[in-house]
């Protein structure tokens, strides 16, 4: 992670991005038509995967350029056939060229087995994409008559439902209410910061699937509450691992999200950022693959300014000043979304940072994160 402070600047001129996972069947499929013929959504440009099984050559009626189609409403489609980067940089220039739609956001649509975690990684880091595009919001439908059973048997289905802003819940109405409940409580514990909304036929309110990152652009303003949700962290959580809290149907050995950690850390007394950085530092080299998503504001000795930082694996977005605090008080706020990282560990490991006065005893804190099991 940079060293350097930079101010925040609001991407208005930004396209915002939103990414559309979930596991195969779950709903993506309806959810994506649906979106496609919504009023709202008429000046979107639509990127899916060539393998992908979202199911929209009904809608398309010409083709625009030798790779992007426009669909029925005026929506702009285009696949990905390679780098995302290149994809996402050919349909921006088309459209700065007039050779499209003038398109005002985009809507990248995954595969059901992939891992959306590349692509998150791309818009928070690639230095063509950040002048051009914004990530706006994560967006994870989830099967309610199957999340029980996917969630035992697919590594995947736990987290695209762990770094998502929105988990949508489809077939709602096929299943028993119960069934719901137990899922909504599963996927609370799991990630208690995401928005949870019922759909039936991919019927969703459009308006709460978007605008889930630290600039709004519908209100033109910064919203940090909304973005950090931490207070989500704060409630009790209890993890079902040896419990009879859930009525599970099928039983497995691993159940993959029992090791996903969800929590926040706060301080309030000003880090060192030389520390913090180097804490970051450590995470990411020795356990990136299980940050699963890491986001917050952090009150520093550099400055009197919060710090943005959030991050995805092995990749962190250099760290940004804002104006001001949202709150009156500065305090430190950083949410992590982990795979078998316990809160406690990293709590030690910064606080070894912290009371360190040479490089040996700074290395302990790396000795605490390879010696954890």
């Amino acid at each position: 992670m940079s060293t350097t402070l930079n101010t925040f600047a609001p991407p208005t001129d930004y396209l915002p991005v939103a990414v559309i996972t979930g596991f195969l069947g779950s709903g993506k499929t309806t959810l994506l038509n649906k979106l496609l013929k919504h009023p709202d959504m008429q000046k979107a440009a639509v990127v899916v995967n060539e393998f992908g099984e979202v199911g929209i050559d009904n809608l398309l009626i010409e083709s625009a350029t030798e790779d992007v189609m426009i669909m029925d409403g005026g929506c702009v489609c285009c696949t990905i056939r390679g780098d995302l980067v290149e994809t996402l940089e050919n349909l921006y220039q088309k459209r700065q060229a007039g050779e499209i739609t003038y398109f005002e956001r985009v809507i990248i649509e995954t595969t059901g087995l992939a891992d959306p975690a590349p692509i998150i990684h791309t818009l928070l880091d690639d230095e063509t994409l950040k002048t051009k595009f914004h990530l706006d919001s994560v967006l994870s439908t989830v099967d309610c008559m199957y999340a029980q059973q996917q969630f035992e048997e697919f590594y995947e289905t736990v987290k695209q439902a762990a770094v998502a802003d929105r988990v949508i819940l489809t077939k709602t109405d096929l299943v028993e209410p119960d069934i719901v409940e137990q899922v909504k409580q599963r996927l609370h514990t799991l990630n208690p910061g995401a928005m949870m909304l019922e759909s039936v036929n991919g019927n969703v309110d459009v308006k709460q699937l978007f605008s889930a990152g630290l600039y709004n652009p519908s209100t033109k303003s910064l919203d940090v509450r909304q973005w950090l949700q931490a207070e989500a962290y704060h409630q009790p959580m209890t993890h079902h691992h040896g419990t009879q809290q859930f009525d599970y149907s099928y039983h497995n050995e691993i159940r993959h999200d029992e090791y996903i950690q969800s929590f926040c850390l706060e301080y309030d007394k000003p880090l060192s950022w030389k520390i913090l950085n180097l804490w970051f530092q450590q995470l990411t080299a020795l356990r990136g693959k299980d940050l699963l998503r890491i986001k917050g504001l952090v009150y520093t000795e550099e400055t009197d300014l919060p710090v943005v930082v959030q991050g995805v694996q092995h990749i962190f977005q250099p760290p940004t000043t804002l104006e001001k605090w949202p709150k009156s008080k500065p305090l430190t706020q950083i949410v992590f979304i982990t795979r078998n990282i316990q809160k406690e560990v990293l709590e030690k490991m910064l606080d070894i940072l912290v009371k360190s006065k040479t490089p040996a005893e700074a290395c302990q804190a790396t000795l605490v994160l390879m010696n954890y099991e």
